[in-house]
């Protein structure tokens, strides 16, 4: 359960969740014909342990990963949100931006895979456990960032803006804001705090982009409770992750700021990229709560 002040590294709590999705990206971008494809994805689930390795190997039939159900679906997520997130930072940057700020950044390793334009400049916040993993496990697998990379290790829940600006940070300068995987961590009263806070700290011709999930629905929580496979218990471990309170809709939040917002609903999303929703299946996961957000501060 959480807690204010809790902590962890890239193998517990908060910080594993960051490995379950790379090795879903891992899994998911050899398939043929991948909406998207993050290589490194690999090379962080292998240098994670052996019981990781094996899931990659298919040693694991049982692991929620392999599952046909919630396996593939969230596979499916992975990959739908990796294309939406690159794509945005590339209409950002041929829109003129060259500040970019990664929150909780985790093991997105698009400063590593991405081309950007010149003079731009990466800030990743993260813990720094999990910040000095990242950059170990690729500078030993021989791979540097494509862009001036800048760590700024910090809590969210502590003032992050402040260590921001010491590591270089412009406020004045259009920035392109990612919020990929980390709003559902956070209470609902802190999500806004982080929204007031990009939205003081952002110039005109800014962008941000934000994965949005809805909360669970009461039954399918009471309904990880009732079972007791390893399946639903892993599904339990990650309820007691997050934050399943109503919160404000990212979209409005932002158009009631002067924002000018897009949200398009996750299956909607793969529906358009000409990919199947396997979201009706009973134990395909939450795609169907699941909306990405892109906003731009005329």
């Amino acid at each position: 359960m959480r807690t204010d002040g809790d902590s962890w590294d890239i193998n517990t709590s908060v910080g594993s969740t960051a490995m379950f999705v790379a090795a879903a990206r891992a899994l998911a971008g050899r398939r043929p014909g991948a909406l998207a494809v993050d290589p490194l994805a690999e090379v962080f689930v292998r240098a994670a342990g052996a019981e990781w390795a094996a899931l990659l190997d298919g040693e694991l039939p049982d692991h929620p990963l392999s599952q046909p159900g919630f396996g593939q679906s969230f596979q499916q997520h992975q990959l739908a949100r990796t294309k939406y997130f690159d794509d945005y930072f590339h209409a950002a940057t041929a829109a003129g931006v060259r500040q970019v700020v990664i929150l909780a950044a985790g093991l997105d390793a698009r400063a590593y895979r991405l081309s950007w334009p010149g003079g731009t400049i990466l800030f990743e916040l993260d813990r720094p456990q999990v910040l000095e993993f990242k950059r170990e496990t690729l500078s030993a697998h021989g791979d540097q960032p494509h862009v001036d990379r800048r760590e700024v290790p910090v809590d969210l829940r502590e003032n992050w803006p402040v260590p921001l600006r010491k590591h270089g940070f412009d406020p004045a300068a259009p920035t392109a804001w990612l919020a990929e995987g980390l709003l559902i961590y956070l209470p609902a009263d802190a999500q806004d705090r982080l929204f007031e806070t990009i939205d003081s700290l952002s110039a005109r011709g800014s962008w941000v982009a934000v994965e949005q999930m809805d909360p669970l629905p009461v039954e399918a929580v009471a309904a990880m409770a009732e079972h007791s496979d390893d399946n639903d218990r892993d599904r339990a471990e990650w309820f007691s992750l997050i934050y399943n309170d109503p919160r404000t809709d990212t979209a409005e939040w932002f158009a009631d700021h002067g924002w000018t917002a897009d949200r398009i609903g996750l299956d909607d999303y793969l529906r358009e990229q000409g990919r199947p929703v396997s979201s009706a299946a009973p134990d395909a996961g939450p795609s169907g709560l699941i909306s990405l957000v892109t906003a731009v501060r005329p």
